[in-house]
């Protein structure tokens, strides 16, 4: 996981942080295609569609369309959908093939019950973690996403979610909300061991309970499946309470969430005395 400091999220709202600037990124930017088409390659895979058919796929976070490049080069048809306007601009000047919409995916998915065959999102989901107005709350948001989510996938369909989440609370929050709108499904670590390579993907079935895919694993590594009915650990197997540090961070953590939080003290963090 990235540190605090460096996530996007913490620095500003999507549709201000995806500025032009950053939007070129997406076109200029080598690595971060290749990246990009890697785990696009990967939620479709996960998506375990029918082999030599086409697909009508809904991309949540589309961004300048690069995950909608591989859903066209596999011969599916797609609708992207993203809050930045730098962002879909520059997916109508790269001419992609799907059809764009601009949205917020907290405000939930304007489409007809049973429309899509399947979803795919790429580093878009952890951004509905954070409240960015004081009127965001992000269980509400995360509760109107899926719901509206679910409603709009044919029965027995999937979603699949590549996410950067920060801790296993949110992972926690971003479950809970998935399972309340009527999911099932779990998370796929692929490569779990690994700093650098570990992918998360949240894979959803909408109707329709299925069986989790095998994660990808390194040599010597193996891989796990989380599912839903399990507590999520620390990402580093450590346990999730400790000291004062790690209580102001959690606090200041749901500050940001839009939460009633205690003031910090003197006394905060700190062990009682025991009695006798």
């Amino acid at each position: 996981m990235a540190s605090s400091c460096r996530r996007p999220e913490h620095s500003a709202p999507p549709d201000v942080f995806y500025n032009e600037e950053e939007a070129k990124k997406y076109s200029q930017n080598s690595r971060m295609i290749e990246i990009q088409t890697q785990m696009s390659e990967r939620a479709v895979e996960l998506l375990s569609l029918p082999e030599g058919q086409p697909c009508f796929l809904l991309d949540v976070g589309c961004g300048s369309g690069l995950s909608g490049d591989y859903l066209s080069e596999e011969g599916h048809y797609w609708v992207g959908v993203d809050i930045s306007t730098a962002m879909l601009d520059v997916a109508l000047d790269r001419e992609v093939e799907g059809d764009l919409v601009l949205g917020d995916m907290g405000h939930g998915m304007p489409f007809r019950p049973g429309t899509f065959d399947g979803c795919v999102s790429i580093s878009a989901l952890q951004w509905l973690c954070n409240a960015d107005k004081r009127t965001h709350s992000p269980p509400k948001r995360l509760y109107t996403f899926f719901s509206t989510l679910y409603s709009c996938l044919s029965r027995g369909s999937r979603a699949v979610f590549q996410l950067y989440p920060e801790n296993s609370e949110q992972l926690e929050l971003i479950t809970t909300q998935a399972m309340k709108a009527g999911f099932s499904g779990g998370m796929v670590v692929d490569y779990p061991n690994s700093a650098k390579a570990k992918k998360f993907f949240l894979c959803l079935f909408a109707g329709v309970a299925g069986v989790l895919p095998k994660v990808r694993k390194a040599v010597d590594v193996v891989g796990c499946c989380l599912l839903f009915e399990c507590r999520f650990r620390n990402m580093k197997g450590k346990s999730l309470k400790k000291g004062r540090d790690w209580i102001l961070e959690k606090k200041e953590r749901r500050r940001r969430q839009g939460r009633e939080v205690r003031a910090d003290t003197k006394y905060t963090g700190r062990k009682r005395r025991p009695h006798f």
